[in-house]
C-alpha cells in the first residue's frame, strides 16, 4: 500500500514509541489504534475529502495518517491562514468536512456551507459540511493538497498523491540517513516540508517524531517567536535532527553567541525555505550548529536538493535528490522526475512531466545546485546589471540587527532599501556603519545605496508578507511608493559603478 502507516510494520515493533507531545507518547500500537477508529468515523460520514485545521501534535499526525490508510484525500489548513484564505481553501477544493480544535471556527464557516458539528475528542470538532454547485476538480489519485500562499495571498491548491509523498519520504530517508532519529518538529505541520521531511522521513528511518504545539515551541502567528521558548523545547528534548528556515537558523545563531548551547545530540538541521547567507551558515556550523542548505517546492513535493554530511558545497543548495532530475533553461530550474499531479479546479495543468520553476539558479560541474532569487523578481539596474533582490536582502538579513530587508532596483541607476530593526532604539548613524559594513563585500552595482528605515516592522502591518513570512514585493512597493520615490530623489554621495 503506498502510505506511510503501513511501513512502519517494517521498522517498529508494536510498543515502540513512535511519536510524543510534552506530555503524551504514541507506541507504534497506539498509534494504529486511533488511525483504526478515525478511519471508521470517516466510513460511517462517508467522508472522502477532508481538511485538517489544527495545532501541532498527536492529532495532527493522527488524522494526516489516517487519511492515508483510507484513502481519504486530506487538505491541511494552516493555522495562520487568515479567514478569507481558510474560506478560499474550502470552497475551492469543496471537502466533505474539517477536523478543527479551533471551536470557534463553525461560526465563521456558516457562509459558505450547511454544517453539522460532531465532538469525537474533548477538544476536537469533526465539521460536516454540504455544498452547493459543482465539486472541485481533482486529478486522479490526489491524496493530499498542499496550499501555497504565494505573493499574493490567495492560495493556490498543490494536488499530490500519497505515493509520491511515499516516495519523497524514502529517498529522503537515504539521503539525510540518519538511523532512528529522535526529529523535533519547529515548523507547522500543515508545511509539507515539515511534514514530509519532518514527520515521514524519521518515521521510515525508525525515528520518534516529537511535535509540541506551536505555543509551546513560541510562535505568535506565523512571523513572531518567543526565543526563550524555542531554546529551551530544543534543549529539552535533545533532538537528532531539525528543520529550519532561514530567520530561525539565524535566531539559533545568534542565541550561541549570547551563551546558549545546542545540544550535543544534533546531527542534522536543515535549513530552507528562501535564500540563505553563506555567512550564516558558516557562523552556524563555527558555534556547533551542524546545518545544511536544501532547496525544495510544494510543485515537486517539498525537497528538490539537498547538502549532506557526505556531500556539501557552501554556498549551494546541494545536489538533487536521487528520483528527480534537474536541468537549467534560461537560467530557469526546470524539475522533472516528482512533478505535481496539477492544481485544484485547474485541469490544464494536469500530468505535467516537468516543473517550471520560476527559479533562477545554475548546477556546477560536480553537480551541486546553486539558486540565486525568483526569475520574477529579477532586477536589471538602468545600467543593465541583473540583480537578484534575495540574494542582497539574504547578505543583509544575515545580520541580527535587521528584521525586515526589502531591495528594490529596477531600471534604476542604484538599489534601495527599506529596512526595520530589532532594536528600535538604534540611531540612523548606526544601522549606516553596519550597511557601509556590508555594502563592502557586495559588488558595486548591488550595493545599498540609499535606504528608508521603517517605523513598523511589515509582519505588524495588514497583507505586506506571505503566510510564510516572504515580502509581497509588490504591495510593499505600492504601500511605500511615495518613500521609494523621494529615496531616487535625493542626492547619492557614493560614485556609482
Amino acid at each position: 500500500m503506498s502510505n506511510i502507516l503501513s511501513q512502519l510494520k517494517k521498522h517498529y515493533k508494536t510498543d515502540s514509541v513512535v511519536a510524543k507531545d510534552t506530555k503524551n507518547s504514541l507506541s507504534y500500537q497506539g498509534l494504529a489504534r486511533h488511525c483504526d477508529q478515525l478511519t471508521a468515523i470517516f466510513e460511517h460520514h462517508n467522508i472522502q475529502s477532508l481538511a485538517l485545521h489544527t495545532d501541532n501534535g498527536l492529532d495532527w499526525l493522527i488524522a494526516d495518517l489516517s487519511c492515508q490508510s483510507s484513502n481519504v484525500c486530506l487538505l491541511p489548513l494552516p493555522t495562520f491562514f487568515s479567514i478569507t484564505q481558510i474560506k478560499h481553501a474550502i470552497k475551492s477544493s469543496s471537502v466533505d468536512a474539517i477536523i478543527t480544535d479551533n471551536l470557534a471556527l463553525p461560526s465563521v464557516l456558516k457562509c459558505i456551507s450547511d454544517l453539522e458539528n460532531i465532538k469525537i475528542e474533548s477538544d476536537l470538532l469533526l465539521i460536516i459540511l454540504t455544498h452547493t454547485g459543482e465539486k472541485a476538480k481533482l486529478p486522479n489519485d490526489t491524496g493530499k493538497i498542499t496550499y501555497t500562499s504565494g505573493s499574493t495571498g490567495r492560495p493556490k491548491g498543490v494536488c499530490l498523491s500519497n505515493r509520491q509523498l511515499l516516495k519523497q519520504a524514502e529517498v529522503l530517508s537515504r539521503t539525510v540517513n540518519l538511523p532512528s532519529p529522535r526529529h523535533l518538529c519547529l515548523l507547522p505541520l500543515s508545511t509539507l516540508l515539515e511534514n514530509v521531511a519532518g514527520v515521514y522521513a524519521p518515521l521510515l528511518s525508525g525515528g520518534e517524531v516529537v511535535v509540541p504545539s506551536l505555543e509551546e515551541i513560541g510562535f505568535t502567528g506565523s512571523s513572531s517567536i518567543n526565543t526563550s521558548k524555542l531554546l529551551s523545547i530544543i534543549s529539552q528534548v535533545e533532538p537528532n535532527s531539525l528543520i529550519l528556515t532561514p530567520q530561525l537558523l539565524l535566531l539559533l545563531t545568534t542565541s550561541t553567541i549570547s551563551g546558549w548551547q545546542p545540544p550535543k545530540s544534533l546531527h542534522f538541521v536543515a535549513v530552507g525555505g528562501g535564500h540563505v547567507s553563506p555567512a550564516l551558515l558558516k557562523q552556524a556550523r563555527k558555534f556547533n550548529i551542524p546545518v545544511y542548505e536544501g532547496y525544495g517546492l510544494s510543485e515537486c513535493a517539498s525537497v528538490v536538493s539537498l547538502n549532506t554530511a557526505d556531500n556539501d558545497l557552501a554556498g549551494s543548495t546541494g545536489k538533487p535528490l536521487s528520483h528527480v532530475n534537474v536541468s537549467i533553461s534560461d537560467s530557469e530550474i526546470i524539475v522533472s522526475g516528482n512533478a505535481m499531479l496539477g492544481y485544484v479546479n485547474e485541469p490544464e495543468s494536469w500530468g505535467q512531466k516537468t516543473i517550471l520553476t520560476g527559479d533562477l539558479g545554475a548546477l556546477d560541474e560536480s553537480g551541486f545546485l546553486h539558486v540565486v532569487g525568483r526569475k520574477k523578481n529579477l532586477l536589471v539596474s538602468s545600467y543593465g546589471r541583473n540583480i537578484s533582490p534575495e540574494w542582497v536582502e539574504s547578505e543583509f538579513l544575515a545580520d541580527p540587527l535587521f528584521l525586515d530587508f526589502v531591495v528594490y532596483g529596477d531600471e534604476k541607476p542604484f538599489c534601495i532599501a527599506l529596512l526595520s530593526t530589532r532594536q528600535p532604539q538604534i540611531n540612523q548613524q548606526q544601522i549606516q556603519a553596519v550597511i557601509n559594513r556590508i555594502n563592502n563585500g557586495l559588488p558595486d552595482y548591488a550595493r545599498i545605496l540609499k535606504w528608508h528605515h521603517l517605523s513598523t516592522p511589515l509582519n505588524a502591518q495588514h497583507e505586506l508578507l506571505t503566510a510564510n513570512s516572504k515580502p509581497k514585493r509588490q504591495a510593499i512597493y505600492d504601500h511605500y511608493r511615495s518613500e521609494i520615490k523621494g529615496l531616487y530623489q535625493s542626492k547619492v554621495q557614493e560614485p556609482l559603478a
